[in-house]
């Protein structure tokens, strides 16, 4: 086919060099052009025109002459006109043919030359490219003078807002001194934030918000040192957390015990299992402490903030106006009535608030109750380690609170203890917990319980389950709560309140209520993946430790306490998800399966029986029974899938930091 096109193109050449030949040739136009070019074009009634370019003329080497020849397809016609007509016939054609062409220079990319072509394009598609090219430039020139505009508006108004709004700029001028709040705008108090309470959560909150410039307004109960028995051991993705607050100095000064992980006493074995810390910077490890001296010590820096009131008072009730918490309602210690508005309440009166039915719906469970002791002037079998004894009926728990002390907890499964006035509980202790002690640590045990210094506390476990109310928030063990065999509390606590202060920090007007809603809605939902892990591995680990007649269970406590022995990955995966260093709550599903697994294994090797089998089924069961109530009570989809909630992406300025 190639060759046939070939074929005509040379015949229509040479027909071409006839006709310029001839003297009555009459349809030549002369263009000055350095450049030889032809193009061929065929219309629909069977006739081709060409355009060629003859050879440079002597007399003038530029000029390039255009000839344009018709020639008729039909070459076996028998009846051929003279040359003359079909010169002219020729020429009317190709002038109707050039009236739509625009005639446009075209340059080669040949090396070897430096002269260009012609090219014929129709005006109609001029006209469409050129109308095309204008409409472009001008909606680009157009879009960018817009764009530019309001890029110049919204920096300028927002270094406006940021220099009227800013929280030092709002201390400095709304400052309040002596207890006294005055009005800002007419109808909000000088104060942004209210806290109810000043235990870990609220003295830790008070200082970070206080910190960014908050006026932050804390009433507390009783300012006095507490005297708890657990909030005693911080975990290490707690102190971290403390880290980033900014208070690691409240574990100074006050005799706190370095701790480096845990050891596991069951029937005479043992095993110790140590923090994943080689990553972090040496001072990196959990904290045990005294509670009431660690709190005193935050306390003291929250009151170093200027813009931080810390009042003795207790508070009643809160004070709502069309659904929204506006402040709270206080009695102070001398028994008088007093009101505090602020934009934002957060609630962190602890695990016996009084004001949580308003902002959740509580499921209190109390699985079982700490019986506590202080033994003096003895040493842990393994130093600055915790100690968890697997005893019978449920764990007891070892570890230093001061270089002279040491913290014993012993959990009595239930609500209903042994009466320590008449001396049932010494008796319960010396006859039923004494007898499964470490022998390093029994006599220093004997002497505590005889010196009656017994204090007792409930273990409560309450998931989070928040009414999201405008205006107010909660926060610490008034909103959540797990059991303590774990630690977790604190690091719980910390977490949250690094996350609250992160979704805060954009929002420099509390009083913007649409927009603090969706931050603290936000909040509910970004707190829920490290939470939950920590929650339900407390409740897991309590079940697993303690002691039951099913057989099935009586597997998977031993297979629990062989699973963490193996050392390895399957020491230090559950190691770090208790730690608060890699809380995850797939890692936590998996290991946790794992764990029943192994059980199953051990239960067929060597050889397998029909009793086994059955064990091995029930073993499963009972771990799927044990662990998926407590993730259905804290919410499969936001413990797994948070980005599924819509409230995930009310706050996308931080959501990928959290």
């Amino acid at each position: 086919m190639l060759k046939n096109k070939d074929l005509n193109f040379k015949a229509l050449i040479q027909k071409k060099q006839k006709l310029n030949q001839s003297p009555h040739s009459t349809m030549s136009h002369s263009l000055t052009h350095p450049h030889l070019y032809a193009i061929a074009y065929q219309n629909q009634h069977h006739h081709r025109s060409a355009l060629t370019a003859l050879d440079k003329s002597k007399d003038n080497p530029h000029p390039l002459t255009v000839s344009l020849v018709l020639a008729n397809k039909s070459s076996t016609s028998t009846s051929t006109p003279t040359r003359s007509t079909r010169t002219t016939n020729t020429t009317n054609k190709l002038e109707r043919i050039i009236k739509g062409f625009i005639l446009i220079p075209t340059h080669s990319s040949s090396s070897s030359s430096s002269s260009g072509s012609l090219c014929f394009v129709p005006k109609k598609i001029m006209v469409v490219i050129d109308q095309h090219l204008l409409w472009t430039f001008f909606a680009s020139l157009f879009g960018f003078v817009l764009l530019y505009i309001i890029r110049r508006n919204h920096n300028a108004n927002y270094r406006k807002l940021k220099k009227k709004n800013s929280p030092q700029q709002c201390v400095d001028n709304n400052s309040f001194t002596d207890g006294e709040f005055r009005r800002v705008n007419g109808s909000d108090s000088g104060t942004d934030v209210i806290v109810v309470g000043a235990g870990v959560s609220g003295a830790a909150l008070a200082y970070t918000l206080g910190k960014d410039g908050r006026r932050v307004h804390v009433i507390e109960r009783d300012l006095t040192e507490p005297d708890r028995i657990v909030g005693e051991l911080l975990q290490p993705g707690g102190y971290l957390k403390l880290v980033e607050l900014d208070l690691e100095d409240c574990v100074e000064e006050i005799d706190a015990q370095r701790v480096l992980g845990y050891a596991l006493f069951k029937e005479g074995k043992n095993t110790k299992l140590s923090y994943p810390l080689e990553k972090f910077h040496s001072d990196v490890s959990g904290k045990s402490f005294h509670n009431g001296r660690f709190i005193q010590r935050m306390r003291e820096k929250a009151t170093t903030l200027s813009n931080v009131k810390l009042e003795q008072g207790t508070v009643t009730s809160l004070l709502e106006e069309n659904g929204t918490i506006r402040g709270v309602q206080y009695k102070t210690k001398d028994g008088q009535e007093h009101t505090a508005y602020a934009p934002l309440t957060i609630v962190c009166d602890g695990c016996f608030s009084n004001l949580r039915r308003t902002l959740c719906n509580p499921k209190v469970d109390v699985p079982s109750c700490f019986v506590g002791l202080v033994l003096e002037n003895c040493q842990l079998p393994f130093a600055n380690h915790g100690h968890v004894i697997l005893a019978d009926p449920s764990p007891i728990l070892f570890y230093p609170i001061s270089s002279t002390e040491v913290r014993c907890l012993v959990d009595v499964p239930g609500q209903k203890l042994p009466s320590i006035a008449n001396g049932e509980m010494a008796k319960y202790l010396k006859t039923m917990v004494a007898p499964q002690i470490p022998p390093e640590l029994h006599d220093a045990f004997m002497s505590a319980i005889d010196k009656g210094n017994i204090r007792t506390m409930p273990n409560r476990s309450m998931p989070a389950d928040p009414h999201p109310t405008p205006g107010a928030l909660l926060m610490g063990d008034a909103f959540n709560m797990r059991h303590p065999l774990t630690g977790g509390g604190m690091t719980v606590a910390l977490s949250d309140i690094v996350v609250l202060r992160d979704l805060l920090k954009p929002l420099h007007d509390l009083n913007d209520a649409a927009s603090l809603s969706r931050y603290l809605d936000s909040f509910y939902t970004l707190r829920k993946p490290v939470a939950s892990t920590i929650n339900t591995l407390a409740g897991a680990l309590y079940k697993v430790f303690s002691a039951s007649p099913d057989q099935a269970r009586k597997e998977m406590r031993q297979a629990c306490f062989d699973y963490l022995s193996l050392g390895g990955i399957f020491s230090t995966g559950p190691i770090a998800l208790l730690s608060g260093l890699n809380p995850h709550p797939l890692s936590l599903v998996l290991h946790f399966f794992a764990v029943a697994i192994y059980g199953v294994g051990r239960l067929l090797l060597p050889f397998p029986s029909p009793q086994r089998l059955w064990i091995g089924a029930r073993l499963i069961w009972s771990a799927a029974g044990i662990i998926f109530p407590i993730i259905k009570a804290e919410g499969v989809r936001q413990m797994f899938f948070p980005a599924t909630v819509p409230a995930y992406y009310r706050a996308p300025s931080v959501k990928s930091d959290i």
